[in-house]
């Protein structure tokens, strides 16, 4: 029986109970839907958590049938299920998926949604709540909203709600980014506006809090007194393969990445305990870190904090790279960042003086995705100063992805006579630990969006807060007299030799991954 008087106990048992429903993907022949959203929506059904009488509508430009449409999904399920793909199960489940066809913008194409969605209803016996996705180009959002709006779509029906979940990236700054919550917020209210971030799906991702708050081992410890500095990296082993380059151009690693993926992971590891686990007590303690960063404003703060560079030609596993500026569909004299490195620091009681340290980059060594949370050494070890190995502090290591898990690094002595001592690592991982596999990111998200659960959907304080840091950044690089230099690395190193001197100046280096 549940603790009624633990709210926290309450609140977990409270989650992914979703009901009937109907989604509407907007952009739903493009490859998001095809390799991500449909592939977690199957493996829903097969853990038996799908809701009932649930329905998928595709809304897309091209002409196609419903038989079609599922056809492709179906190539799409058995390429990346994370389960495999079940004929029989796919038999069944491909059945609640519809398409529709209009333009973005036609008026027509909502009425006749509208009565789409109306005529499940009436096969159901009943109205359904309504969930729509907005997978699309972010140009198409606001059109897709003010039609949504235009024709009820947006108001639930018969005492049933309506949501909308918005992809990223949101924004491209923080003018564009209000501009496009105000469209948001005229449409659905703001707790039925879910803007989806996929790094905070991840297994590892929602364990942080766990991990701080829920063990004797930690808890006291997080904070000033004890940890050195952290950091966080999100490794690419890929340039702009499939024609990315063109978008990526325009955005780079800085609002590509940093922005969001690694801004959130950087409130999860600094927040203060939430009174409750509540959306909005989560995510206040979230929006609060973002806020108490310590701004870099102006190209000498910016120069001094942030690097930014593009690779050069090199190789990666062996297969030879082009140079960035030569990838396709990529400006030629491009000043656009293909690698980040960050030194910030959080103004507040518990970080006060700890540096956080994070990187992104493309074309590294591997693909990879972690936090680091790097101890302070113990004053002295009387016993064994000669013999203290480089790099000795005790390491919390974190990892987001690939195997999701966690690691301990400390020290211990080696065996024999002589006092020795060799750094050792603990591990867990979760697909050894529990037997199977993590649920994909989406999964998880897609039932909470369907059970009401905004816990690790951004807000749009969160979203607008973010945005303000990093245009200090983006004005000093490219709207400034005297921007900070563009760096270079060879394809397949670790970046440019300026991000290790960015630790070295505090007398840190970058994990070896």
């Amino acid at each position: 029986m549940p603790d009624l008087e633990n709210p926290f106990q309450e609140t977990l048992l409270s989650r992914h109970r979703a009901e009937p429903c109907t989604v509407v993907i907007f952009g739903a022949t493009g490859d998001l839907t095809n390799r991500k959203l449909i592939p977690a929506f199957y493996n829903i059904a097969a853990c038996g958590d799908l809701p009932p009488q649930f329905k998928v509508v595709g809304f897309a430009r091209r002409e196609k049938t419903d038989e079609v449409f599922r056809t492709e999904l179906e190539a799409g399920n058995r390429k990346n299920s994370r389960q495999g793909h079940n004929d029989e199960l796919w038999a069944s489940f491909s059945q609640c998926i519809h398409y529709h066809r209009s333009e973005f913008e036609d008026p027509a194409g909502y009425v006749n949604l509208k009565l789409q969605l109306d005529k499940f209803d009436q096969e159901r016996g009943t109205p359904a709540n309504r969930l729509f996705y907005l997978a699309s180009a972010p140009e198409a959002f606001k059109p897709i909203l003010e039609m949504l709006r235009a024709t009820g779509l947006n108001e639930g029906v018969g005492g049933k709600w309506a949501r909308v979940v918005c992809e990223k990236p949101f924004g491209k700054d923080l003018a564009t980014a209000r501009g496009l919550n105000s469209v948001v917020n005229a449409t659905f209210k703001e707790e039925d506006t879910y803007r989806i971030d996929h790094y905070l799906g991840k297994e590892t991702a929602q364990n942080i809090m766990v991990l701080r708050f829920a063990n004797a081992l930690f808890e006291p410890n997080w904070n000033s007194r004890y940890i050195d500095h952290i950091q966080i990296t999100c490794a690419e082993n890929l340039g702009m393969e499939g024609g990315r380059g063109g978008y990526y151009d325009t955005a780079g690693a800085l609002r590509d990445m940093v922005q969001n993926h690694l801004f959130q992971l950087l409130s999860l590891v600094a927040m203060e305990p939430p009174t409750d686990l509540s959306a909005d007590s989560v995510r206040d303690e979230k929006v609060k870190v973002i806020r108490a960063l310590r701004p870099l404003i102006g190209p000498e703060a910016v120069g001094k904090n942030v690097i930014r560079a593009q690779y050069t030609a090199g190789s990666v596993d062996g297969v030879s790279r082009v140079g960035y500026r030569q990838e396709d569909r990529v400006n030629p004299e491009s000043k656009t960042e293909a690698y980040v490195a960050l030194r910030l620091f959080i103004d507040t009681w518990r970080w006060q003086g700890v540096p956080f340290y994070i990187r992104m980059g493309k074309q590294l060594p591997k693909k990879a995705t972690e936090i680091s949370i790097h101890f302070k050494k113990p004053p002295q070890v009387p016993f064994a100063t000669k013999n203290l190995i480089k790099n000795s502090e005790n390491t919390l290591v974190i990892r987001i992805q690939p195997d999701e898990g966690m690691a301990m690094r400390i020290l211990c002595k080696q065996p024999g006579q002589a006092m020795n001592m060799q750094q050792v690592k603990m591990d867990f991982r979760y697909s050894s630990s529990f037997g199977k596999a993590s649920p994909e990111a989406y999964e998880r998200l897609l039932l909470d969006a369907m059970a009401g659960d905004a816990t690790l959907f951004a807000r749009r304080d969160e979203v607008e807060n973010a945005w303000k840091f990093i245009d200090e950044i983006e004005h000093a690089w490219h709207q400034s007299d005297n921007p900070p230099p563009m760096c270079e690395y060879p394809a397949g190193s670790w970046g440019p030799k300026e991000a290790d001197d960015l630790l070295g100046l505090d007398g840190h280096e970058w994990r070896l991954l």
